[in-house]
């Protein structure tokens, strides 16, 4: 094995992240055709409504009943950040914020000191199937800023830079950067209480498609870092000289660079990359917190003030069916 590779992994929905991050869920869902309240105009009586995620003909309803998604929870002590390669969410939250973002749009969250939100599928298109793909990372907090106030930005498609590496034989390898630097061009900004906000912690969050016939080099980065390639479309590619296939992780060591090479069709892969926060975890559910004792005080702190309520008039929220995609902030 390269010695660029300390580690390989096998993939299915969820996947395995290391400190900075918390979980990576891969959610991929062909859709049909929706109906008029937004929902899949197809049965729903063979499925558990609820706790639907079992892929019953290419889709779930995760725990939405109506509209396929995640009606309102709570969170606090992280970030979420979702990218949403196809298809649409639409967001509600306890601070009143809320949207419809996809298409390539990414959506930044911090929970901090807590926060309810709802994620939920909209299936817009009537006429034809509803494609949905997206990435949820979880990014932890450093315990100094656990309990900061809750906080959401939206980084839109458009404002999402996108580097074009040309190898020799003129293949185009393209690389979004939804956190992090390449070629001295720099994300968005994040969230400015996120783990990522510092550049000494090298957050590094890149989408890269790497062309039939193409090949494309990695850059090194500081030592010591955690650094995972997810390979979640293609067949085979090479790494550095070893084989490797989709539906795989490889555990990188940091300063090193790879060399992807690919004689296959399309390949697809998501970067995570940072510095390890290394303090203690403790997580249950939806709060992460450093020590058993605080994650006993957010469920007291969730059950007394939910963690300002709920403003929507439904938990699985979703918006006006003609609304395009938008941000309604929490201070607007």
């Amino acid at each position: 094995m390269s010695s660029s590779i300390l580690k390989r992994l096998p993939l299915s929905m969820f996947w395995p992240t290391f400190d900075p991050f918390l979980f990576c869920a891969f959610h991929n869902d062909t859709y049909p055709k929706g109906n008029a309240a937004m929902g899949p105009n197809a049965t729903l009586n063979n499925r558990p409504l609820g706790q639907d995620f079992s892929g019953i003909d290419g889709w779930r309803m995760y725990h939405g009943k109506r509209v396929p998604g995640f009606p309102a929870h709570p969170h606090r002590g992280f970030e979420t950040v979702t990218i949403v390669n196809k298809g649409f969410v639409d967001h509600a939250d306890s601070m009143g914020a809320a949207g419809r973002y996809g298409e390539g749009d990414t959506q930044w969250m911090t929970a901090g000191q807590g926060v309810q939100h709802s994620e939920m599928f909209p299936l817009l298109n009537e006429e034809s199937d509803n494609p949905l793909e997206l990435f949820q990372i979880w990014l932890n907090l450093p315990s100094k800023n656990k309990m900061v106030p809750p906080h959401f930005t939206m980084i839109w498609d458009e404002d999402t830079p996108v580097i074009n590496a040309t190898d020799i034989k003129g293949f185009v390898t393209q690389v979004k950067i939804v956190a992090g630097e390449y070629q001295d061009v720099t994300s968005a900004p994040c969230p400015p209480n996120s783990w990522a906000a510092d550049g000494k912690n090298d957050v590094a969050i890149w989408l890269i498609d790497l062309p039939e016939g193409g090949e494309w080099v990695l850059p090194a980065s500081s030592a010591n870092l955690s650094r995972t390639l997810y390979f979640f479309e293609g067949d085979q590619v090479e790494l550095s000289g070893d084989k490797g296939g989709v539906n795989e992780a490889f555990v990188l060591k940091s300063d090193s660079p790879l060399v992807l090479r690919n004689q296959g069709i399309k390949a697809r892969f998501l970067l995570l990359q940072g510095r390890p926060i290394a303090e203690p975890v403790e997580q249950h559910g939806p709060f992460v917190m450093n020590t058993k004792a605080e994650l006993q005080q957010a469920f007291q702190d969730y059950q007394r003030t939910e963690f300002g309520g709920w403003p929507w008039p439904r938990a699985d929220q979703v918006h006006d069916k003609a609304q395009g995609r938008f941000a309604k902030y929490a201070d607007e």
